[in-house]
């Protein structure tokens, strides 16, 4: 059965202590999810990526330029927080942000399919890796770019650490999640190339083919 990512309005239900999910965003608003895989005109958004191109290996990459989880002042929840929450299924949240899980498992990882009860398990993997960003077109951004990029709620997703280290800074050229979630990483991997007009070569192109393919 294919995995269901929530949609740009829904977040996962929750059972809150002190903690408002509306408010788990900028300016008191949900906080999104990647683009989930749907019925569309696929052909459409692959074209929006433009005409292939090879990666640029020789832009610079350095992890530490791309800073860390920020806060929202609104709530006091960190980027990671905030995921744990928008992907998480059944889980209490106390009024510092801190999640845990009343249930046999409130996560389920979008690669693999490992289900855990413990928040610590789970790593939160950008979509499009940072160092493929840097490959893509992102070599002369600021620095405030990077930051808002790396934070960014439509990048990012809730998964388990072993496949989040498997995928490591790997394109879909090079690594794939489960097949019950390509559609949504394809869709997902496509919306952010295209919103930070990163660019694709042919082989990455050719497997985000494939994977979109399997959509409904």
């Amino acid at each position: 059965m294919r995995s269901v990512v929530p949609t740009l309005a829904v977040l996962a239900t929750l059972v809150l202590t002190g903690c408002d999910p509306n408010a788990l965003g900028t300016g008191g608003t949900s906080v999104p999810a990647p683009a989930p895989g749907a019925a569309g005109d696929h052909q459409a958004q692959l074209a929006a990526l433009g005409q292939p191109r090879p990666e640029d290996t020789g832009a610079h990459y350095n992890r530490d330029e791309w800073g860390e989880w920020v806060t929202d002042r609104s709530n006091s929840c960190s980027t990671r927080e905030q995921i744990l929450v928008r992907d998480g299924d059944g889980e209490a949240v106390d009024g510092r942000c801190k999640s845990t899980c009343p249930r046999a498992f409130c996560w389920t990882s979008r690669y693999d399919g490992v289900t855990t009860k413990d928040p610590a398990d789970l790593q939160i993997d950008h979509i499009v890796p940072l160092a493929e960003a840097a490959r893509s077109g992102a070599r002369d951004w600021t620095g405030e770019q990077r930051k808002a990029y790396y934070n960014d709620p439509v990048n990012l997703v809730a998964v388990s650490a072993r496949s989040n280290q498997q995928k490591s800074d790997s394109d879909p050229g090079k690594w794939r999640p489960m097949r019950e979630y390509w559609c949504d990483y394809a869709t997902g991997y496509v919306a952010v190339k295209t919103k930070y007009q990163l660019s694709v070569d042919d082989v990455e192109l050719a497997e985000l083919t494939r994977m979109l393919n399997t959509c409904p």
